[in-house]
């Protein structure tokens, strides 16, 4: 059994959803298909969540209406028969009734989840309506009666394994089965989420859980390509990757895959085929255990970084000084992207604010702090690029333009990272492909 997951972009419009099952009964192998929100969806209920929680009852109100003309819209294209335009028409309503009723309830995080899983609860149950209506035999497997995550958020892989099974177990005749991705269960029983991106993430633990012989992810671009394709002209796609690399490169910036997506799929071994909905025939790119190639293979940029500087004469040779300095970091659970040290100074970066001022605050004991906002990390990946001949050469002659405020080498053998202004970033990331990969 395999699992295919298809985008908000894959989904959103009705002649996509109508290629999505042309591409899921083009094969017998059975199969877990995992959908998003129809894309704009969860952009539109984050909007209405706010509204309601700044207690802008109206202004949510039609929020809610021109969402819900935009899926009658939908269904009149997306069904033809009068059956089944009618059930579709039903959910909407069903739906939008919810999301109506709750302008009179307080406002509460736990409400705000429920908004947020309406696109997913939304986009399964019209697909199966269409599926219905093409005699296409199917199940619908609810997210909420096997994804699930812990007090910490995170996801409780026994459970969903043990719970997933037993479903199954009730349709051991049945080959298609239709679930979402994002949405479950907390640790309190309570409707959550997987948080942004975590469609992926849910696609890759329920491959995790039943062993899958593949999960593919389907999106509206042809695999991974070698560097951005919104910042650089020319970009190629990357036949394979190790898991390690595409990890890397998904936490370092490159948006088709969540970076939480990996580690289920790596840790059972299943491979991941990135794929493009708008052109199935393409190759993609393949990840496994295997990296395929040495060398160079991407280049990944990640926005919003924050260094901080602590400089001090008291750490030349202080034992537990830097131990003491993550204590600050893990006390706030914020986590550290690059670290460079010297006799006198550490240099750290991270992606977020929260907690800024308190951990800046605790640090002060230790010497002078000093920050710098705005900084990019643009990171090369590739196999075993820290030993590859003359990778640092080329790298720094391509880029002797640009101001390099920090580097990360040696640390992984997939990954060199630098720190430079934001303001550089489309200047390094088209200098690099013109360096590292001949292309401009």
């Amino acid at each position: 059994m395999k699992v295919m997951k298809f985008g908000g972009t894959s989904v959103g419009k009705p002649e996509r959803m109508q290629q999505v099952t042309a591409l899921i009964t083009r094969e017998a192998e059975p199969k877990i298909v995992v959908l998003s929100a129809l894309s704009g969806t969860t952009n539109a209920l984050v909007e209405i969540g706010h509204s309601i929680a700044s207690g802008e009852r109206e202004q949510a109100r039609r929020q809610i209406e021109k969402l819900q003309g935009h899926y009658q819209d939908f269904i009149r294209e997306l069904v033809q028969g009068e059956k089944t335009y009618a059930k579709a028409r039903a959910i909407v309503a069903e739906h939008f009734e919810f999301l109506t009723i709750i302008l009179k309830i307080s406002f509460s995080e736990a409400l705000n989840k429920d908004i947020l899983a309406q696109g997913e609860l939304l986009s399964t149950k019209l697909f199966c309506v269409y599926l219905e209506e093409k005699g296409i035999d199917h199940v619908l497997l609810p997210a909420l009666e096997f994804m699930s995550i812990d007090a910490h958020d995170e996801p409780q892989i026994g459970s969903i394994k043990v719970k997933l099974s037993q479903l199954l177990d009730h349709y051991k005749d049945k080959t298609l089965f239709i679930t979402q991705g994002y949405i479950c269960r907390n640790a309190r029983g309570e409707v959550d989420n997987l948080k942004r991106g975590g469609s992926d993430y849910s696609a890759s633990l329920i491959a995790a859980a039943i062993n899958a012989t593949v999960c593919e992810i389907w999106t509206d671009i042809d695999g991974m390509h070698n560097n951005d394709p919104r910042v650089v002209k020319k970009t190629v796609a990357i036949e394979q990757l190790s898991f390690e690399e595409a990890a890397e490169l998904a936490y370092f910036g490159a948006k088709i895959l969540h970076p939480a997506s990996i580690w289920p799929a790596q840790f059972y071994k299943v491979p991941v085929k990135l794929l493009n909905t708008m052109e199935p025939e393409a190759k993609g790119t393949l990840i496994t255990q295997e990296a395929g190639s040495v060398g160079v293979k991407a280049i990944a940029a990640k926005d919003g970084i924050i260094a901080i500087h602590i400089r001090s004469s008291r750490m030349l040779l202080a034992y537990g000084f830097l131990r003491k300095i993550f204590e600050v970091f893990e006390k706030y659970r914020t986590s550290i992207d690059m670290i460079t040290t010297s006799e006198v100074a550490v240099s750290v970066t991270i992606d977020t604010t929260a907690n800024l001022r308190d951990i800046l605050k605790e640090l002060e004991p230790f010497g002078a702090v000093e920050t710098e906002d705005n900084h990019t990390i643009v990171s090369i990946v590739g196999n075993e690029i820290a030993e590859t001949k003359d990778i640092l050469s080329k790298l720094f002659d391509s880029l002797s333009p640009v101001p390099v405020r920090m580097v990360s080498y040696g640390g992984s053998k997939h990954n060199v990272s630098l720190l430079v202004p934001s303001s550089y970033k489309t200047q390094t990331l088209q200098l690099l492909n013109k360096g590292l990969f001949g292309l401009e």
